[in-house]
């Protein structure tokens, strides 16, 4: 299709991993399909008269170490101008980032926001994997720290962790002769108001924590994130090392069911994570995995991904 009006709602520039980053490549495509893009950060935008302002530079970006982006002069343009606004700033998934969805919402779906903006706020990655219980190991979201001590003394083996955080921070393995509960509990509970997430802890994590691109509610590539040496974490932020790995059956089950709720909710692109036989996160904020992909399974999806954008642009949804 013609070009598009795309801007890009992310981190700064300066800060891109040419190797590893999702939203690069996203942007290497969108030029390369000659789609016009523009750069600016959450702090960049305002809602002034219900009209959503931000304060964008026109950007191209080139796979180049050190040189991967050129900006030209800043100007402030109304989003409602752009056909495509890309939310991909990275979380915390807190009150900033809600923040942002609610602002959003003044231009979607005329301008189409990727994801739903709506549907990002109502689905921070530890909550709606809730919706599906039977898939995922035995879990409890709480503040009350007897039902937590509770939790630990019936599955013995736990993980940790902060209910919105990202990139492996604040995640621990308490293991079952491990006396440092009580004083994670102060620490949490001393700096911050969100409750905790506790699972049992998945051995199966040693082989790996897979890593599933849904586009549009189909499984389309995966990779396997393996935890560093001496460390419960998988995430490629925490030392992960990611290598190739095929869908399994039980893989295969598990996105057959949630498949069609992110088709319905407008989350196009999604990450979600599997240890073993059991889903632990719908990531949807801003999914990893595109880069990996392609380097071990030879896919491009975020070609895909521009496929169903331009789908929808070209008939009006």
């Amino acid at each position: 299709m013609s070009g598009l009006r795309v801007a890009v709602q992310m981190d700064p520039m300066e800060s891109v991993d040419i190797d590893g980053d999702s939203t690069f490549v996203l942007m290497l495509e969108a030029q390369r399909r000659g789609h016009a893009l523009w750069h600016y950060t959450v702090r960049d935008m305002w809602l002034e008269n219900g009209a959503l302002n931000a304060r964008l530079r026109p950007v191209t970006v080139r796979r180049e170490a050190g040189n991967h982006f050129a900006f030209g002069p800043a100007e402030t343009m109304d989003l409602a101008a752009m056909d495509v606004v890309l939310m991909r700033q990275d979380p915390p998934f807190d009150m900033g980032y809600i923040t942002a969805t609610h602002l959003l919402e003044h231009i979607h779906p005329r301008t189409l926001v990727v994801n739903d903006p709506a549907a990002v706020r109502n689905a921070p990655e530890k909550l709606l994997v809730t919706d599906f219980p039977d898939l995922m190991p035995p879990t409890l979201i709480a503040w009350d720290r007897t039902a937590i001590r509770e939790f630990r003394a019936r599955h013995k083996d736990i993980i940790v962790k902060p209910l919105y955080g990202n990139g492996g921070m604040g995640i621990f393995r308490i293991k079952p002769d491990d006396e440092n509960l009580g004083a994670l509990l102060d620490t949490h509970f001393a700096g911050s108001r969100e409750p905790l997430m506790v699972q049992r802890y998945e051995p199966a994590v040693r082989a790996g924590d897979k890593r599933i691109i849904l586009i549009d509610g189909e499984p389309l590539g995966a990779i396997n994130r393996v935890p560093a040496e001496g460390d419960a974490r998988s995430n490629m932020h925490a030392g992960g090392i990611a290598e190739p790995t095929e869908m399994t059956a039980r893989d295969r089950e598990i996105c057959a069911r949630i498949g069609p709720t992110l088709k319905e909710r407008g989350l196009l692109f999604a990450g979600i994570d599997v240890i073993g036989d059991y889903l632990t996160e719908i990531n949807v904020t801003s999914p990893t995995g595109l880069q990996q992909v392609a380097r071990f399974n030879g896919l491009h999806l975020e070609a895909t991904i521009w496929d169903r954008i331009e789908a929808r642009r070209a008939s009006g949804h």
